[in-house]
């Protein structure tokens, strides 16, 4: 039996992150930087991810000789749906009001 619970602020940060580029392939050092995220934090969470199914990834390999080949990670369709219901885009309505000057504000 799953149990549904609302994920950490730290795996939440990681979607959002994902979530901004959703068709793109990321590299976990990427999501270090961009997250702030230890990577002793971070790669647990994208094998989390990974083994519920809403990350997808694979194995690239080095051009140069002696470089490992490293893991890259994308979200999947159920990635991006979790990402939006934790993280949901203000609507555009939202946005053009918040974008407007502030009377008496320059």
């Amino acid at each position: 039996m799953t149990r549904a619970r609302k994920p950490s602020a730290q795996t939440a940060a990681v979607l959002r992150a994902f979530a901004a580029e959703p068709t793109s392939w990321r590299y976990g050092y990427d999501l270090v930087r961009e997250t702030g995220l230890q990577a002793g934090s971070l790669y647990p969470i994208l094998m989390r991810l990974a083994d519920r199914e809403q990350l997808e990834a694979r194995w690239e390999a080095s051009q140069q000789s002696g470089v490992p080949a490293r893991h890259l990670y994308r979200l999947t369709a159920a990635g991006l749906a979790l990402a939006a219901e934790i993280s949901p885009v203000p609507a555009p309505r939202t946005l053009r009001a918040q974008s407007r000057p502030q009377p008496g504000v320059s």
